[in-house]
Order: C-alpha cells, then structure tokens, then sequence
C-alpha cells in the first residue's frame, strides 16, 4: 500500500536550554525516520512535512493512506490542520478526526463532554486575566488551555496561594496568548494509559504509573515541563515510570474503565493516550486525552505509548504497524488488515507482518 507520513520536524532542543518551547510538540528526526522504517516494512512509504506545500504534495500524490502525526503550529484546532485537509481530499488515515483533535486539544471543551457523560475529571474554570475571580479550591494547577507536551506546565504551576495563582494565570496569558486553565489538584497516584484499536477491538495496553518520588527532593508532585525536558533525559534517565504498574486488581480495572469510557466519549480512533490522576479519595479521574500520542523510538527518552507496547510484547515496528492496520482495517482499505491487527494484540509480530 501506498503510504504517506505526514509530520512536523522539531528543529530546536524543545526550550530545555532556554530555547524557543513552540515546537515541543514536533518530533525529531529520529522519530520520523523510525516511524517511517517500521512502515516500509509492509508498505511503500513517502514523507511529506505537514508546511504550505503540505496541501498541494498530498492532492498530487494521493496516497492510499496517510499515517498522520502532525502537530500544526498556530491555534487551538492546529492538530486538525491536516486530517481537515485529507477529509477535503477524500484521503484515509490513522487517528481521530479533526473534531476530536480539536476538541482534547482544548482542554475545557473535552472536560465539559466528560463532565456531561459523567466521567470523573477535576473541577477546573476557564480563565483570560490574573484579576479575573477564580472559584476552584486551592491547590490548583495552571496550564494554558490548549497546549501539549507539558508545555506551559513548570514546577510552580502548582500553586497554593492566591498570590500565586495570580503570577501563574499572568505567565501563561502573556506567554502563550491564550486562556489559562486552573484546575483542582488531585493529590493521588498519577497513571498513563495507552489505548489501540476500534471497536471491539480496543486493547488497553499495560498501564505506566508516573513515579514523582524519582524527581529531584523539594519538586512538586507533577509530570512538568522540567520533569518531562530537562530532568529526564537519554544521557541521565529518571526511572520515573513503572510499567506495568503496581495496581489491587479492582482499581487497575477501575482506571481501565475510565480510560476506555473517555476514549469512546470523545470517539478516538486507532490509538490514544489518556492521563490519569486519582483523587483524595482513590478515584481514579481524567486529567487529559492525547489522541495524537507521542511515539520516540528510543527506550531511554522515556516515552509512554512505545513503553506500555513493549511491556505488551509489542516491539516498535509492531506497534506503529499496528495503529496503520487499525486505520486500515476501520476504513476497508485491504482485505487481511484485520488478521494483521489481530496478530498484532495476540502479539504474533510474524503473523501480523505476513497480513496484508
């Protein structure tokens, strides 16, 4: 099959040395080619940067589909960008469409489906100013409302007075342009869940815990800009997660549930990363949806999605062929898609390769 990546390249070191922070959502050139490698394993692959030409390429090229992993740059609905662009050309690809990218992109808007689906996630208010009056409970945390890969998101952005939950709507105003999210903090364990399939299909791969007892003595209890860039890194990593978690098997499937529950309500599709916190009380609730999962190839950058595969058996190339054999199988693209992607959660990598 004929398959465009279609990605946007980070050229900056995601602001750990000070830098420009806008482009931490990108990947590297590391990323892309091993995305790319996994799927020329099965299929014939181009790369097709996610910039102005981007519309043009794909309406000359028509790939039979396109493995999406683009980030855009401008605005609250820039994850849609694309998928917007391929719907507009009649193009398949892999993940959700642009209306649920754009809506967990934008946190509050995601909060207010869950909430009135009843799936537990924290109290929050939108907020524009530092004088505007604020209602949730301290502690809080503040996060620009649609950003990702903790940007925004330092180690006091956790805040316990109202002075400091001043300086910290004002930082993220003024620094992003855009509204500040203040939501209540949930003091318990802090998980991350990674979800592959459609349907009935869905597998729920082993559950990471973020442990925030590895972060240097005196931090804040939270996966921050600083503990995600600069703490944690290839050359020093934190052995910040553990995967598979250490659960009592009534709360593991409790947090299951939850994850399962978000990712149908807000419709993902083929793959989704969902964060999970849970309460004073040990309730496990939504602290947000990544329908567009990071996915670095080496096991030191610690990332997420590619760690719980691994855990399941599932090594990088399966993992990435197995999103393309979702998309495929959900769309009717190939007769055999559905075998490979059921090879694929069985964890017969041979099998899987074979399908199609």
């Amino acid at each position: 099959m004929r398959v465009a990546l279609v990605y946007n390249q980070r050229k900056t070191d995601n602001g750990a040395n000070g830098g420009d922070d806008r482009f931490a959502e990108w990947d590297s050139e590391e990323t892309i080619q091993a995305i790319a490698r996994a799927l020329a394993r099965r299929h014939d692959v181009s790369l097709i940067e996610a910039d102005e030409d981007c519309f043009e390429r794909l309406r000359k090229e028509r790939p039979e589909l396109v493995f999406n992993i683009s980030e855009g740059l401008n605005g609250s609905s820039r994850e849609a960008q694309i998928p917007a662009m391929l719907e507009l050309l009649g193009i398949p690809y892999t993940g959700a469409d642009p209306l649920t990218l754009s809506v967990c992109l934008e946190k509050s808007r995601a909060k207010e489906i869950l909430s009135y689906h009843k799936v537990p996630n924290p109290t929050f208010q939108v907020v524009e100013t530092a004088d505007q009056p604020v209602r949730v409970k301290l502690p809080c945390l503040v996060k620009p409302l649609y950003e990702g890969s903790s940007k925004g998101i330092f180690d006091d952005s956790l805040v316990r007075t109202r002075a400091e939950l001043k300086n910290a709507i004002r930082r993220v105003v003024e620094k992003y342009q855009e509204p500040a999210l203040v939501e209540q903090f949930l003091p318990g364990r802090e998980f991350t869940v990674a979800l592959l399939g459609n349907g009935d299909e869905i597998r729920i791969l082993p559950i990471v815990e973020v442990r925030f007892d590895t972060l240097p003595e005196g931090v804040n209890p939270i996966y921050s800009y600083e503990a995600k860039w600069i703490w944690d890194t290839t050359d020093k990593p934190l052995e910040i997660f553990d995967c598979p978690a250490t659960l009592a098997p009534e709360l593991e499937e409790r947090v299951r549930e939850t994850c399962l529950r978000a990712f149908r309500v807000l419709r993902c599709r083929d793959w989704c990363r969902v964060d999970v916190r849970l309460d004073a009380k040990g309730n496990p609730q939504i602290i947000e949806l990544n329908p567009l999962p990071g996915v670095i190839p080496n096991p030191a950058a610690n990332s997420c999605f590619p760690k719980a595969a691994r855990c399941a058996g599932l090594d990088y190339d399966d993992l990435i062929l197995a999103v393309a054999d979702a998309a495929i199988s959900r769309v009717g693209l190939a007769r055999g898609a559905k075998e490979g992607f059921a090879a694929a959660r069985a964890g017969d990598p041979d099998t899987a390769r074979a399908a199609c």
